[in-house]
């Protein structure tokens, strides 16, 4: 339905500098894959590929993965392609499985983790951009798609949860207490 209020206005003309991304996340060697939080993060499209408009993360969550709780100024949605994961959004949680499509809104508070004993896959796409470059500043390159991240000792953990908690608001982020 269109917006009454708001004239009309023509379709800007196409933007030839902008091309065309198409990528196979399991054998594209140009994609990057992220290690964070025990969980895989392969950013598909990033806010450079779609001039900010949004960023599309193909995510691998061993179980037991997902991030602490959180919330952040923009928009994110999640699609499970596989498996299963267990989501707590404004202290409600509940369980979304293969197919369903979950989004939730700005800066609501949410934590999602995977609670079976198999890995789950997810589409997240966050809208606009900048989620990627977060994954990227906190998180460390592995190779693959499934590969996890390594295994972080207590000092490690310490030293992550210190620097994801600063950088956070750099990215629109907040992270919160469990």
């Amino acid at each position: 339905m269109a917006d009454e209020s708001q004239p009309a206005a023509p379709v800007p003309p196409d933007d030839p500098g902008r091309a065309l991304t198409h990528v196979r996340p399991d054998t594209d060697e140009s994609l990057r894959h992220i290690g964070i939080v025990g969980d895989t993060y392969t950013i598909l499209v990033s806010g450079q590929d779609t001039a900010g408009r949004y960023t599309l993360i193909d995510m691998h969550v061993p179980p037991g993965g997902g991030p602490p709780p959180h919330r952040h100024d923009f928009e994110e949605m999640f699609t499970i392609l596989d498996g299963e994961i267990e989501l707590t959004f404004r202290g409600v949680t509940a369980v979304a499985r293969v197919g369903d499509t979950v989004n939730v809104p700005a800066n609501a508070p949410h934590v999602f983790r995977n609670a079976t004993d198999h890995p789950a896959r997810l589409l997240c796409l966050c809208s606009p951009s900048g989620q990627e470059e977060f994954f990227t500043a906190v998180g460390v390159p592995v190779a693959n798609r499934t590969e996890p991240p390594p295994v972080l000792d207590d000092a490690g953990t310490a030293a992550f949860i210190a620097k994801a908690t600063a950088l956070a608001p750099q990215y629109r982020t907040e992270l919160l207490a469990r």
